[in-house]
Order: structure tokens, then sequence, then C-alpha cells
């Protein structure tokens, strides 16, 4: 449907699919810290990826923020908001210390923060999407 739009992938994950193309945009997260994560870069002025790494070595979050609120989309922190309430890992993951350090890291940013917390794996990342339900932690 969009054979001309970019591709924003992590530098790690887009060198093990060995992934080419001139759509193809290699993020390496040299903008330093975002808001409680220690790795971003920017996309545009109200969209930042930010480093996750534990589901897979290159594993990123996006984050838009709209005026006060935020949305985080992501696919594999948690599978449900069930799992992010409870402080619970809920998927596979290549390396649990960084796994659980990434949903601690999850966790903070939609305490400090108004986010709308968007699953990929599950309908209600869809439904938080369509309602602007913001996480309650």
């Amino acid at each position: 449907m969009f054979p001309h739009a970019k591709i924003y992938i992590s530098q790690t994950e887009a060198d093990a699919m060995k992934l080419t193309g001139d759509n193809i945009v290699r993020v390496n997260f040299t903008d330093g810290p975002y808001k409680n994560f220690l790795g971003s870069q920017r996309i545009t002025d109200t969209l930042v990826m930010v480093r996750a790494e534990g589901h897979i070595k290159g594993n990123s979050v996006s984050i838009l923020q709209d005026g006060d609120t935020y949305y985080m989309f992501h696919g594999d922190v948690t599978y449900t908001d069930a799992a992010l309430q409870e402080n619970e890992l809920s998927v596979v993951f290549e390396d649990e210390e960084k796994a659980r350090k990434t949903l601690t890291r999850v966790r903070e940013f939609c305490k400090q923060n108004p986010t709308v917390y968007c699953s990929t794996h599950c309908p209600e990342g869809y439904l938080n999407v369509e309602q602007k339900k913001i996480v309650k932690l």
C-alpha cells in the first residue's frame, strides 16, 4: 500500500535480518537518553524510538507525543495490558535481565507520563488507541 514508505528499524535488527533497500532506515539510538530510556533516536518532532532490548537484541519501542499524551507502540514488551499492570514478562526473550529492565523502564515511563499503551499483539492495544485510554499503574 505504501511503496515509498520508510521503515525505521534498529541497526542490530536490520543487520540480523539482512534487510536492504532505500526504504530501510537503520536506527542507532544516537540521540542519547529520552525520559528514562537510555538510548533514543528522534524520527520526527513528535516521534522517538527508544532502545528496548530483551525480547531480541535489537528490540525498540516507538513513542509518539500528542500534546500532553504519549502513545507507546511496541510489539514485545508485554503481550497484554494485564502483564504490564502485574509487572510480569509475558513474552519470549533472548535476554531475561534486559527484558526485565525494559519492562521496568516502560512501567516507570507510564507512571510518570500520561501514556496510551499500544500493544500490537492483542486487541487491547487497538482499543486503547481508539479510546485514547491512559494506562493506570
